[in-house]
């Protein structure tokens, strides 16, 4: 295979050749719905401890003023580090979106970049819209290539989504397809992020939206210098699927683009908690709603699950932190068991209450052939469950809610968009009234410019 022909340079092509007429009017109102799902998540992220180190590093390092935004603070200063704290905020309360098939959270990474690099250059809207769209159709690919064998020990979205960031800040910066290719390159070769930060609760999870981010801004602006990447980052002899993965596929880079739009895909968290939580969770609600059962009838539960789900749920045995909690398959499932839903404020003041405790330690995690052979272009969920007088009872869900065959309106995303606000004390109500307005019409925003003004 010669380079001009790989799939690397194709997907690049692709980025770089992307124009608004191309996309369809219901991709783009997707990517609208997206992108007020993302800023509200990055608005949720204000006070938390993780984010705001992050902040103070970028206000040690980078200008104090400059052309873009950094939303948790309003202040303003270069588009890298706008980008890099915009991301860190926007993975904290785990309600921004994911791709099923590719097991990737596209907006942490690409609208922290395509927001700061419009803002820097005066873009309009659709430049916008098309820029994300370029990220996330790229993202997602690049997380279908690695596979799963990836996500067992790598963080998709620090990975894939270095790429992504560089695909959307190269649409903006205009780069042509050979340029978009070198950018590729030197953001592949600074892809990381590993799992193993969940077994100490540690903060690195923000530290990878942040790294995927800035770094892939960076790979962007140097390729518009000149400055040269493998051609073949993806998919060659040393490159990352090389390196971190066994079962990547290069058709994937490279499937239906144009005609198939991975970007209308993603899926919208409806639970404040890790994606592979969440199938469990509604089969449960579903369950004890249809039954009338409380808690405390509950025996035991056992959720049917995906081999991705035991990679990932399975570190977190005994939560120590808020944070960690939402990565307890049995925390979640007490916690909607008992209050009807795994939101926020759940999280925050009862994940270690006794009648959580009691029941997450009667859950246990079982894998299903039927769901890990569905998984990851379906997330099935499934329980089982004994309860106290002696009834073995089950449900079963085939697309969560948030799913693109389940999804949030637009009121339902207004209303989430209102409720991480208020959580993260990031803007005022009048605020986000101004805000939701403003991404309903941003096709016709001729520049983008402050994003948090009335």
């Amino acid at each position: 295979m010669t380079t001009s022909s790989s799939p690397t340079a194709t997907l690049a092509a692709f980025a770089a050749g992307l124009r608004y007429d191309d996309i369809p009017a219901p991709v783009l109102r997707r990517t609208e719905d997206l992108l007020l799902d993302w800023t509200a998540s990055a608005l949720a992220g204000t006070g938390a401890r993780p984010v705001q180190a992050i902040e103070a590093y970028a206000r040690t390092m980078g200008p104090g003023a400059g052309s873009a935004e950094v939303l948790i603070t309003r202040r303003t200063t270069s588009p890298h580090f706008a980008a890099m704290v915009n991301a860190a905020a926007s993975h904290f309360a785990e309600q921004d979106d994911v791709h099923n098939g590719s097991v990737f959270h596209p907006a942490a990474v690409v609208f922290p970049p395509a927001l700061a690099v419009a803002q820097a250059l005066g873009a309009s809207g659709r430049e916008l819209l098309t820029a994300a769209v370029a990220g996330y159709e790229v993202g997602i690919r690049v997380g279908e290539f690695l596979g799963r064998s990836h996500y067992r020990v790598f963080h998709t979205t620090a990975t894939a989504g270095t790429v992504a960031a560089a695909a959307a800040t190269g649409r903006l910066l205009g780069l042509d397809a050979a340029t978009m290719l070198h950018a590729f390159g030197s953001a592949g070769t600074q892809a990381a992020g590993l799992w193993e930060f969940l077994r100490d609760a540690a903060d690195s999870k923000q530290l990878h939206c942040a790294h995927a981010a800035s770094s892939g801004l960076a790979s962007a602006y140097l390729a518009r210098e000149g400055f040269t990447g493998a051609r073949q980052i993806l998919e060659g002899a040393q490159g990352m699927a090389a390196g971190m993965s066994s079962d990547a596929d290069p058709a994937r880079l490279t499937d239906r683009l144009g005609s198939r739009w991975a970007t209308a895909e993603t899926s919208f968290k409806y639970h404040a908690s890790c994606r592979h939580t969440h199938p469990s969770a509604d089969a449960l609600l579903q369950l004890v709603r249809t039954h009338k059962l409380k808690a405390d009838d509950l025996a035991s539960v056992t959720a049917h699950v995906h081999q991705g789900a035991i990679d990932v749920l399975g570190r977190v045995v005994v939560p120590g932190t808020v944070h960690q909690a939402k990565f307890s398959m049995g925390t979640v499932l007490a916690l909607v068991a008992e209050f009807g839903f795994a939101g926020l404020d759940e999280f925050d003041q009862q994940f270690l209450a006794p009648r959580v405790a009691a029941l997450r330690d009667r859950v246990t995690m079982q894998l299903d052939a039927e769901i890990d052979q569905a998984y990851p272009q379906r997330w099935i969920g499934r329980v089982s469950v004994t309860t106290r007088d002696g009834r073995e009872l089950g449900a079963r869900v085939d697309e969560p809610k948030g799913d693109p065959g389940n999804t949030l309106t637009r009121p339902e995303l207004e209303d989430k968009a209102r409720r991480l606000a208020v959580y993260g004390r990031g803007a005022t109500p009048a605020e986000m009234d101004a805000l939701i307005a403003r991404i309903w019409s941003v096709t016709e925003c001729p520049r983008i410019e402050r994003w948090l003004t009335l």
